[in-house]
């Protein structure tokens, strides 16, 4: 299932042009990520660390500063043994699609900084948030 999490645009995020910078975008994408992993735990920053292995974005229109969070569509694609796909759609002013990406997280351990197994807890929590993977334009 989808969800959304709405995401303040800062005014540092945009360009000269008045559009969100194409850098701001991951950062974008990084509050809604935060938001999904750590919904409902207050325990996430010490015992849930992610190091983020791969990320691939395609940007499809400009995004200019909204008068609203911009409403960002999160899910995961993918829940592997260490690892989850974790995929967006990030709307414009107008809520067409903006731009798509797609983030390969790796969960880690907090104190030695390698990588862990999902646990059944969170694999089982992560369930409901399974979709099909973002579709992009050039694959």
């Amino acid at each position: 299932m989808k969800t959304t999490v709405p995401v303040p645009v800062r005014w540092a995020d945009l360009d000269a042009y008045g559009h969100v910078n194409n850098a701001a975008v991951f950062t974008l994408l990084e509050e809604a990520r935060i938001a999904l992993f750590w919904r409902g735990r207050e325990d996430a920053a010490t015992q849930l660390a992610t190091f983020i292995a791969h990320q691939e974005i395609e940007y499809l229109l400009p995004i200019s500063y909204p008068d609203e969070p911009l409403p960002i569509s999160v899910w995961i694609s993918k829940i592997g043994g260490a690892s989850a796909e974790v995929c967006y759609e990030v709307p414009n002013a107008a809520g067409d699609v903006a731009a798509r990406a797609r983030t390969t997280i790796v969960t880690v351990n907090p104190a030695t900084g390698t990588p862990r197994r999902i646990t059944d807890e969170e694999r089982a929590r992560w369930a409901e948030y399974l979709a099909d993977p973002v579709q992009f334009r050039r694959h």
